[in-house]
């Protein structure tokens, strides 16, 4: 425990422990943490600290050194051994202590048999011998007890240091990985290998050494049954040989079905990450169906492969339990047939020298060999290709100070550019020299869960004043002052909390609060608005950074001026550069790209040639742009942390978890089935029988039959058929008990995923934005995998040994009542130790799950940002984060073996006193049945009792599971009231009175809104950061539920469902979104359209040549959300999605913010075209694209400022509007106010028609 008093104190504990790894210690450490566990919930402080060797970092450092000393790329399982055999080996020796003892256990057993079934009350040495013997099985049962548990705890430690050393290599693989090789794997694949594969070092070590131990038991036990009952050990021994082989053989078809399963939970993962990543998008076009069709679909599939090895398990599991009955019933049918007769001595020493050798070689041997196929998969599935980056392409050099700006159409060479200089992309010749250390402002901006501080800082050390300078220059002050917890405040999984303009500043701030000698800026205004976009260029691009070498790339225009030099890049190749009068006096391409700024006529006294770039103010309005700077910022969510359960997990949960694999009919049946399926009939006739046959001997009764002397025998045929008809009935019940159960538990995990994944498809947006995504996948990565193949297993053998355990007490009942006795207060103790137990084990588990979490989420934010981390070269600190987050996790999983470990020893401890008091009993049979019962009982006693702990701790699962299938649902996807199927048919909207919040509790983003968009009319809609623009788009699309009341042509859109209406509405989202699938899956999930119809669309956006060009055209699969294309050709894809729904209503967010000019004005212009007929609404920070429009509403802090024509706004010398157009710089201003002149010219006598008729 971090107690205040002593943490170091209980490091030092452990560390004693383990080193004397002796009982006392076993004991008493933990008992301070289970008192805490018993009277309140486990935290995280609560845990103790991870053991110095334990560490994450000194585990993957000691197996990468390994790795290193190999000089052809090293085998990785050569690399493990290597690590690893020699503190593994030295532990073979208590496995081969304890399975020494339990074969010489029934012999001690049998001799004390034979004592008392030749009693002799006068033969004091024999009284001696069989004291000794006595003390012999309680000494064996004490040692047992003992090695048992300390070989358990640290071969599972070897496990875990294997899979934590595995965990930091694939991390430290994944920062390295080249975009070549991202394009190959997808961070699903990585989260399951982190989830899932890694796990198979944990089972694995449990195993391994009895391959070697396994036979070496097999061939004494044969020894000692052939000096106890000749021959006839033979026969049982063949059918332990024939086991094997079959056992071997489910083994490897086992491991067929896992390889076929782990690409299939690989490829659900995958669309799980997809799905909650762009779940906004999925919602907004109402595409859940054909997803969750497609992830059913894998699903399905996976389910059937899971089937199947579970149906091979439970054969294996009942083949174990029956293992036993056809040995023992086979060796004493051939035994008695003979000749021979039966005796109790013999038949006890017999049952439990199979019993000894039977879990070893039925159960334990298999298990090593079906693991070790496993772990060879995992390992094989691990060994991801290290790719190594070189860097190259052009030479750029710049001297101090010198800022290129490189402007040019959407393709890849901007980005490129910049990505060759990180080093990012290989080259193919040439040289590039980079000198000085780079930072960089991705495009897309990336934040990772943590504060915004954190992210702003990167590892730097805090300077106050440098700091406040730059939020100040990123503009990012007023949103600090407004945020709950200003700078910090802690943000989600990929940002979700900010809006898209605050995470480019804080992207932004990052790259400038590092003091590097070369700044590359990808973009970095075209999230922002035009005011916001001026104040980041003054402020911080020429402010803070103006000493520095600054590399550029942006689509705004009117910044050009300001460079040094300008690089013109046209598909891949540079087509001029120089400053910006040489570029206007070459007369290259570049005027066309910068048409729009020569159209507007020349303010007088703006020059383009005299002035040094960057020290005049651009506008005269720049001192307006301070005093306004950001007025409004945007509400932000904060993460909620992780739901953990408290308290016992209740029969209702058991209820919930079993009828969600079958009706009560079924279950019913199985419980009758289980009882049928009682084992133990079968010993207990054989008991009976050795009975029989003892009486007879002692009696020696003898008939005279037609004068001959004839001594009685036992009806053979009577006593052999019940033994047989008993043993055949055992086995056939067996088998169908384990299948069925197998199958209703497995139907279980099926049935809550489905139910889970419909819940998180139904649920609103909210809960995405405050859930990380890695918790959400936690869910259906790792718990989904515990209810597919742990829990069964589990659960199943639980419910064996239980019902085992009911029946041997029955029948040792039967005979001997007396054994109650000593056993009802054992029964008592046990269950108060269980109770006592599961308070503290309960929240190790749970606190076990929630740890892992971290684990996830840190990784799939690292290769969203690896980029980043690598230019700011930051990796180490990324390594050390993860290291960080696997020790924690390891608290929780050390913690999870030793107090099982803790719990299993005080068990076995109470077994082994009862043993001793059984020993020194009486009567010959009745004793050998008695202590073999005993020892039996104690074995099965204590892995009952911790099974049913296991089970619980494993329920956990279920109960996170079942967790997320209760969310909170949004309206329903149709309602009774479905609207005209030509509805809409003009596109009229009507707000009335609106009001929106995203929570029930969070603030209000839009306020009292009345509004009314005429139908063909096209609506801009403007605002500062924050105004509430996108927050309209939200209440329209009902993503939260709108206070007051929408319109579309008349039908109140509250009351129809929520497919109805999201399919009539087509957006143009503001981070595009493609799925992994094929091109055709993109456009059109629903597969309503022809070729030709998908292919005009392309041809309309101008990418049908693009499409063309793919390998498979149309039915190319795409890289992982698209990352094959570029930004710009993402939105044109986007595009082409609304140009093919051919709906009255188009809604535009932010849409161009990404690309060039070029392709702006295309997608204007097919806006134009294609959607004449309809209302559009455009959300644009870049004014030029809706100057144009009929109509402009003004958006301030969720209300409505003003709403005309652009004309008649710019009359307006006090609106926002007005001031916005001038802060874009005089010679833009002018040109807006030119095209807003136009326009009002050409609409004023349409307008006012339609208007009438609307209304």
């Amino acid at each position: 425990m971090h107690c205040s008093a002593h943490p170091e104190c209980n490091t030092t504990c452990i560390e004693l422990f383990i080193s004397t790894s002796s009982l006392p210690f076993f004991v008493s450490w933990l008992n301070p943490l289970f008192r805490i566990g018993y009277k309140r919930r486990l935290e995280e402080d609560d845990m103790y600290n991870v053991l110095p060797e334990d560490g994450s970092e000194r585990l993957g450092e000691e197996l990468q050194r390994y790795a290193a000393k190999e000089l052809r790329p090293p085998k990785l399982t050569k690399v493990l051994i290597k690590c690893y055999w020699k503190p593994y080996a030295v532990l073979g020796i208590f496995t081969l202590i304890e399975e020494v003892i339990k074969v010489i256990q029934p012999v001690f057993l049998g001799k004390l048999i034979q004592y008392f079934e030749n009693y002799d009350p006068d033969n004091m040495d024999a009284l001696y011998e069989a004291f000794g013997y006595a003390a012999g099985v309680c000494l064996s049962t004490l040692i047992l007890a003992i090695t048992h548990h300390l070989y358990f705890f640290h071969v599972q430690r070897t496990g875990m240091k294997m899979r934590v050393a595995m965990c930091h290599m694939i991390y430290k693989k994944a920062l390295c990985l080249s975009s070549a090789a991202m394009g190959k794997t997808t961070t699903g694949q990585i989260v399951n290998l982190l989830s899932n594969d890694v796990n198979k070092f944990d089972e694995v070590t449990i195993f391994l050494h009895f391959l070697w131990v396994g036979p070496l038991q097999a061939a004494a036990v044969l020894g000692l049954l052939w000096v106890e009952i000749g021959p006839s050990c033979l026969a049982g021994m063949a059918v332990l040989v024939i086991l094997m082989p079959t056992q071997t053989m489910f083994g490897r078809l086992f491991s067929k079905f896992r390889s076929k399963t782990a690409a299939l939970t690989d490829n659900r993962i995958r669309t799980m990450n997809e799905v909650v990543s762009g779940i906004r998008i999925i919602k907004m076009y109402a595409w859940e169906k054909p997803f969750s069709a497609l992830v059913n679909d894998v699903r399905r599939k996976e389910i059937s492969k899971i089937m199947s090895s579970s149906y091979l398990r439970g054969l294996n599991m009942a083949s174990f339990f029956a293992a036993s009955k056809i040995i023992v019933f086979i060796t004493f049918t051939v035994y008695v047939l003979l000749g021979n007769t039966i005796s109790a001595s013999r038949v006890f020493v017999a049952v439990s020298l199979y019993g000894a050798v039977r879990l070893t070689v039925t159960l334990f041997f298999p298990s090593a060999i079906e693991k070790l196929s496993e772990t060879r998969i995992s390992v094989r599935r691990i060994k991801v290709q290290n790719t190594l980056f070189i860097c190259g392409i052009i030479w750029l050099s710049y001297w101090a100070s010198g800022r290129p700006i490189s402007p040019e159409p959407v393709t890849h060479s901007k980005s490129s550019l910049l990505s060759a200089i990180l080093g990012e992309l290989p080259h193919d010749k040439g040289v590039l020299k980079v000198k000085g250390q780079l930072t960089y402002a991705s495009q897309q901006p990336w934040v990772f869960p943590g504060t915004i501080r954190s992210n702003i800082l990167f590892g730097k050390a805090l300077h106050p004043q440098k700091y406040e300078k730059v939020l100040r220059a990123c503009a990012l002050k007023r949103d600090m002052e407004l945020l709950p917890d200003g700078d910090l405040t802690v943000i989600g999984d990929r940002g979700a909390t900010l809006s898209g303009g605050q995470k480019a500043r804080v992207n932004l701030a990052r790259a400038v609060y590092q003091d590097a000698d070369i700044y590359l800026l990808d973009d970095p205004l075209s999230a922002v608005d035009a005011e916001v976009g001026r104040h980041l260029f003054e402020q911080c691009i020429c402010g803070i950074l103006k000493n520095k070498p600054r590399i550029l790339v942006t689509h705004q225009l009117q910044y050009l001026q300001a460079a040094n030099q300008i690089l013109v890049l046209k598909e891949g190749h540079m087509v001029a550069r120089g400053t910006y009068s040489e570029l206007q006096r070459s007369g290259v391409d570049f005027t066309s790209l910068l048409k729009r700024e020569e159209e507007g006529p020349q303010a007088p006294g703006v020059e383009t040639e005299s002035r040094s770039p960057c020290s005049r103010t651009l506008s005269q309005n720049s001192e307006v742009s301070h005093t306004t700077s950001i007025r409004s910022a945007e509400p932000v969510q904060t993460v909620v942390e992780e739901s953990r359960s408290e308290g016992t997990i209740g029969v209702g949960l058991y209820v919930k978890y079993l009828k969600a694999g079958a009706n009560i009919l079924v279950l019913i049946g199985v419980v009758l089935l289980q009882f049928l399926a009682a084992y133990i009939l079968q010993d207990w006739w054989l008991a009976y029988w050795a009975g029989e046959q003892e009486k007879l001997n002692v009696n020696g009764t003898v008939t005279v039959q037609n004068g001959v002397n004839v001594t009685e025998q036992l009806n053979l045929d009577f006593y052999l058929g019940i033994y047989a008809g008993l043993t055949g009935a055992t086995l056939i019940f067996g088998f169908a008990r384990s299948l069925v159960m197998f199958n209703v538990l497995v139907k279980a995990a099926q049935s809550l995923h489905n139910r889970m994944f419909n819940s998180i498809l139904r649920t609103p947006v909210r809960f995405f934005d405050v859930n990380p995504i890695g918790r959400v996948l936690n869910r259906f990565s790792k718990d989904i995998g515990q209810l597919d193949a742990a829990l069964p297993w589990t659960f199943v053998d639980f419910i064996q040994i239980f019902l085992q355990i009911i029946g041997v007490v029955a029948v040792a009942a039967s005979v001997i009542p007396w054994i109650l006795i000593p056993l009802v207060p054992l029964v008592i103790v046990f269950l108060f130790l269980r109770r006592y137990f599961l308070q503290t084990s309960r929240d190790v588990k749970r606190l076990e799950s929630t740890t892992r979490s971290p684990v996830f989420s840190h990784l799939s934010s690292s290769l969203q940002g690896l980029w980043t981390i690598r230019a700011f070269r930051a990796e180490e600190r990324f390594q050390n984060t993860f290291d960080a987050y696997q020790d924690l996790h390891s608290e929780s999983w050390f913690l999870f073996l030793v107090t099982s470990r803790w719990f299993a020893v005080r068990l076995d401890g109470m077994c082994a006193v009862f043993v001793t008091i059984t020993a020194f009993e009486v009567e010959a049979g009745s004793v050998g049945l008695a202590l073999s019962y005993a020892v039996t009982l104690m074995g099965m006693f204590q892995w009952g009792v911790r099974q049913s702990a296991e089970v619980e701790n494993m329920m956990t699962s279920v109960e996170r599971v079942v967790e997320y299938t209760e969310l909170e649902s949004e309206a329903p996807w149709e309602t009774q009231k479905r609207p005209p199927p030509e509805w809409p048919s003009q596109g009229l909207i009507t707000f009335d009175r609106v009001s929106f919040s995203y929570s029930s509790d969070g603030p209000v983003v839009l306020k009292d809104m009345k509004a009314m968009f005429r139908p063909k009319e096209k609506v801009g809609i403007v605002g500062r950061t924050g105004a509430g623009k996108s927050s309209l788009v939200s209440a329209l699309f009902r993503l939260a539920e709108p206070e007051g009341r929408i319109y579309i042509d008349g039908v109140l859109t509250s009351e129809i469902g929520l497919h109805d209406l999201r399919q009539k509405m087509s957006i143009i989202p503001q981070d595009p979104v493609l799925f992994t699938g094929t091109m055709r899956k993109n456009l059109d999930p629903f597969s309503q359209h022809t070729d030709e119809d998908l292919w005009n669309a392309l041809q309309e956006v101008q990418l049908k040549s693009v499409v063309e060009e793919l390998p498979n055209k149309m039915e190319t699969v795409l890289a992982e959300s698209g990352s094959n294309f570029s930004v710009g050709q993402r939105q044109l894809v986007c595009l082409a999605r609304a140009v093919l729904r051919k709906n009255r209503i188009l809604i535009i967010d932010e849409a161009t913010a990404n690309v060039d000019p070029r392709t702006d004005e295309l997608i204007q212009k097919t806006i134009r075209d294609k959607f004449r007929e309809c209302t559009v609404l455009t959300i644009a920070h870049r004014l030029n694209t809706i100057i144009d429009s009929d109509r402009i509403l003004v958006l301030d802090a969720g209300q409505i400022h003003e709403y005309d024509e652009p004309y008649t706004l710019l009359q307006n010398h006090d609106g926002i509007f007005f001031k916005m157009v001038q802060q874009t710089g005089r010679q833009e201003a002018v040109a807006l106010l030119q095209s807003a002149k136009q326009v009002s010219r050409v609409g004023v006598d349409g307008n006012l028609v339609i208007f009438e008729t609307a209304l």
